[in-house]
């Protein structure tokens, strides 16, 4: 037992530990002075004693979000489209060359955005700066998933683009089909409902061999070549939201609407580690709803994205940093993916408002509103926003985004400022409003989730 601790006020017991001293700040506290100097000390003769205020603190004082709210401020551009009746746009990438954008609507139907060569635009690249050409086979028809006799609006759609854009794999509710990209004609299908698949991604190494995740919250792996399912995965309890491979981990990552993360080896596809994501400190229970993964350019970090938070986890699933919709993006996450030099995450919001991190810290550094990249009659109606964003595979400042109107739009900044915002100094942490969120104390591996 430790002795009473004496003061001059008298006898404190049980004083276990000294008061902790906040100690991020070392620059603003002011060097001790004992009580004796004091006494002698001719006041007339002493200095001023301010705190010492830093480059960077200075540099953190006088950076501002960059909030862009009109169309004069960046480039954006809606792709054409005939369709009379649009619906929701609920996939959309890039192709890997760049040069074109495929979309999947929620009535099952894909279209094909291409930018064509000109005078204007030698290379044909994408560019918000010119309107794509809504683009069809001669025969006319359109790539449109099989639905078996189900309502498409109602099933979770999901696309995978092989490497070298040739063939696209997709499925909503139906079969899985795989497609042409050239004609647009099916070229075989398989795996028909129950269970539909709800996530698609290609192996690494064999453009052969598919991870299907399922409705039944299976993880199917399937060689197309052979018509034949190798192995099955179990290990959610609700349908599969996402699958990432890393080569360099050789491990496979899944995410379901259990808001649970699992490691899967792909040598042997035994389950390595599993974890359910944290809820924020204001929200209480287990964490239900999509959750999407995707690994970083380095191949050991993971962007985990749910709709109450952005979150980094490393091969472990050690969260190393999160973020909560909060300030100037308080809606739910919609959607959200890394730019293609992995320095930026770009991140669609549920009141139609777009956030631009930075991808190592998650520091907000641009906001973008949905009036700025969408025309004011459209922008004032309060069902408009992006379900998804794609990330430019080549341009790491441009994006799509593909909205709940079915519009698809391309947006980027404009050339006299070709970044979004300027980064937020490095200061241990960001401008209060705006810092991130640090990564949840409770780290350790569950297969339950914390309640």
């Amino acid at each position: 037992m430790q002795p009473p601790l004496l003061t001059n006020l008298g006898s404190a017991s049980n004083v276990s530990s000294p008061i902790a001293v906040n100690s991020e700040r070392p620059d603003r506290m002011l060097p001790a002075v004992s009580m004796s100097g004091l006494a002698s000390m001719d006041v007339s003769r002493t200095p001023d004693v301010k705190p010492r205020i830093t480059d960077e603190s200075e540099k953190l004082k006088t950076w501002k979000l960059a909030d862009i709210v009109d169309s004069g401020h960046l480039r954006a551009r809606r792709c054409p489209d005939t369709a009379a009746s649009p619906t929701k746009v609920v996939r959309l990438l890039y192709t890997n060359s760049g040069v074109a954008l495929l979309s999947l609507g929620s009535n099952a139907v894909h279209k094909l955005w291409k930018w064509q060569r000109s005078d204007r635009n030698p290379n044909g690249k994408s560019t918000a700066s010119i309107s794509p050409h809504l683009w069809q086979p001669a025969n006319g028809i359109l790539m449109t998933n099989d639905t078996s006799d189900g309502n498409p609006e109602e099933a979770t759609a999901c696309i995978a683009l092989s490497k070298n854009d040739s063939y696209v794999m997709s499925a909503s509710g139906g079969k899985v089909s795989l497609f042409n990209m050239m004609t647009f004609k099916v070229m075989t299908t398989f795996m028909a409902p129950p269970p539909a698949a709800t996530f698609l991604a290609f192996h690494p190494q064999d453009n052969n061999i598919i991870a299907i995740g399922m409705e039944d919250s299976t993880i199917q792996i399937y060689n197309v070549r052979v018509d034949e399912v190798k192995s099955k995965l179990k290990g959610h309890q609700k349908k599969i939201t996402g699958l990432a491979f890393s080569q360099s981990m050789n491990v496979l990552v899944s995410s379901g609407a259990d808001a649970q993360l699992c490691v899967w080896s792909i040598d042997g596809w035994e389950k390595k580690k599993s974890k359910y994501i944290q809820p924020p400190a204001n929200r209480s229970g287990a964490l239900v709803g999509d959750t999407r993964v995707q690994f970083h350019n380095d191949q050991t970090h993971l962007l985990v994205v749910h709709e109450s938070q952005l979150a980094i986890y490393d091969g472990n699933l050690e969260c190393s940093r999160s973020w909560y919709p909060r300030d100037a993006l308080p809606a739910p996450v919609s959607s959200a993916i890394y730019s293609c030099d992995g320095l930026l995450v770009y991140a669609g919001f549920c009141d139609g408002a777009i956030g631009v991190f930075e991808a190592e810290s998650l520091r907000l550094r641009c906001r973008i509103a949905l009036s700025a990249y969408v025309p004011p009659s459209i922008s004032s109606g309060a069902s408009v926003y992006p379900m998804v964003v794609a990330a430019h595979p080549l341009e790491p400042n441009q994006i799509a985004v593909g909205m709940s109107d079915g519009a698809v739009h391309v947006v980027e900044p404009l050339d006299a400022d070709p970044k979004w915002g300027v980064a937020p100094p490095q200061d241990n942490g960001a401008h209060p409003s705006m810092s991130s969120a640090p990564a949840a104390s409770n780290n350790q591996t569950s297969d339950q989730p914390t309640r």
